[in-house]
């Protein structure tokens, strides 16, 4: 038996935009087809040719990876980057153009809200309605289902039509389907940013849960907590091809940085109002990661390396210099205050044009937009301070765990070690 649950080979996927004739198209995209025909011909009135051929857009390009029985495989990219192309393809919903997928088993698939359900039926027979798809018995269906119940939380409306559920319910009971019916390939797309934060850590865990009975998980996430937690390996797209395969922690960190355009001179001083006697002035103020990267967010959790360029004025040297950094909310709250002489680090005989640079081990701010002020000071006084810009952070793994925190906790994350000792009863 071949250790590869899913091998793709040169998968390519092409959407013709006002073709008149494709073989390459499912029944809908057929039936659309035919209907625009139709019209086009009433309107051109026979002063066009019906099998002219317009654009085409190719979603995918010669994409090419295989993935083992029992891994989880994040998919990542940029919207429109050919990720739910790719997921539709496997999940049998549309065909490819060319290229060849081998998938071994089962599949259970949740693409999007409402995938896969039929509306007017209950919870009750939709739940049923996918075990058969799926090809499972009665049976095999009935001894999961007070499982999925239970993890769905809709016994409530377990015989009311699906379609008066709210989105977060049509989530819960979909997710919940597609997970306990044991597939032994499991797709997941983006859906569970419907959720609320308890039931998307409840999904992390039965992923983590399936992939260790040995089944197969492909997750379709902007969320790199989730990714950098749950997956053995990543696959970035960018316009349809694979331009990263391999390790999580570097696929995540070339996805972030693949969202502005970055390069290596980046400065993001952005205000010049300042005050201080001027011996020294800073003269840039830039992010890197551990490779040296520069970039202009950050992640939860990351290493991160703030660099602050200065220049000492005129030629004569200055010493018991201490730098420091400040990070506040979009509201000017002070969240995060670190001096050089905090750690016992003070910088002597500064001359001309340097850079003082400070690691930040594990950056411990939750997702948000935040403000950098940085000051300078020589012997205790001031000569240097400005609101250096703006720092975007993106949704990390600082726990470990896939929690990185939620809007409306504190934006400041503490590391802790926790334990019970209950006492004995008198």
């Amino acid at each position: 038996m071949s250790q590869y649950v899913i091998e793709i080979d040169n998968l390519s996927k092409r959407y013709l935009l006002g073709r008149l004739r494709d073989p390459q198209v499912n029944m809908g995209e057929a039936l659309v087809s035919a209907g625009r025909r139709a019209l086009g011909r009433l309107r051109r009135l026979g002063r066009a040719s019906p099998d002219r051929l317009d654009e085409s857009f190719w979603a995918l390009h010669d994409v090419s990876f295989a993935v083992e029985r029992g891994q989880v495989l994040g998919v990542i990219g940029r919207n429109g980057a050919g990720k739910s192309t790719l997921l539709k393809i496997l999940s049998r919903i549309t065909e490819p153009t060319r290229g060849k997928v081998t998938l071994r088993g089962r599949v259970g698939s949740l693409l999007e809200v409402g995938t896969g359900f039929h509306p007017e039926l209950s919870g009750r027979e939709n739940i049923f309605l996918n075990g058969a798809i799926l090809g499972m018995r009665r049976r095999e269906i009935a001894a999961k289902f007070d499982q999925i119940v239970d993890f769905a939380e809709v016994g409530r409306f377990l015989d009311t039509p699906v379609k008066r559920y709210s989105s977060g319910m049509y989530v819960r009971l979909a997710f919940a389907v597609a997970a306990h019916l044991e597939p032994e390939v499991l797709i997941v797309d983006e859906v569970l940013a419907v959720g609320d934060a308890g039931f998307q850590k409840k999904c992390l865990g039965k992923m983590s849960e399936v992939a260790g009975e040995g089944r197969t998980v492909l997750l379709v996430s902007h969320q790199m907590a989730a990714i950098q937690s749950l997956c053995h390996r990543v696959v970035m797209l960018d316009g349809g091809r694979v331009t990263y395969a391999g390790d999580t922690a570097e696929g995540v960190g070339r996805y972030l940085r693949s969202l502005r355009p970055q390069n290596g001179s980046q400065n993001l001083l952005s205000h010049t109002v300042r005050q201080g006697d001027g011996r020294i002035t800073i003269r840039s103020m830039q992010l890197r990661d551990t490779e040296g990267h520069t970039i202009d967010h950050a992640i939860c959790g990351q290493k991160l390396v703030l660099a602050i360029g200065y220049r000492v004025r005129g030629g004569s040297a200055v010493s018991r210099v201490v730098p420091s950094f400040a990070i506040r909310d979009s509201r000017g709250v002070s969240l995060i205050l670190h001096r050089s002489n905090f750690t016992g680090q003070r910088f002597d005989d500064l001359t001309g044009e340097g850079e003082f640079t400070c690691v930040i081990p594990r950056l411990p701010l939750t997702a948000g937009q935040y403000e950098v002020g940085l000051n300078i000071e020589v012997d205790g006084r001031v000569s240097d301070n400005l609101v250096a810009g703006g720092l975007s952070v993106e949704d990390g793994d600082f726990f470990g765990t896939g929690c990185g925190g939620h809007p409306g906790h504190s934006p400041v994350l503490v590391e802790g070690d926790w334990a019970c000792q209950p006492l004995r009863a008198a």
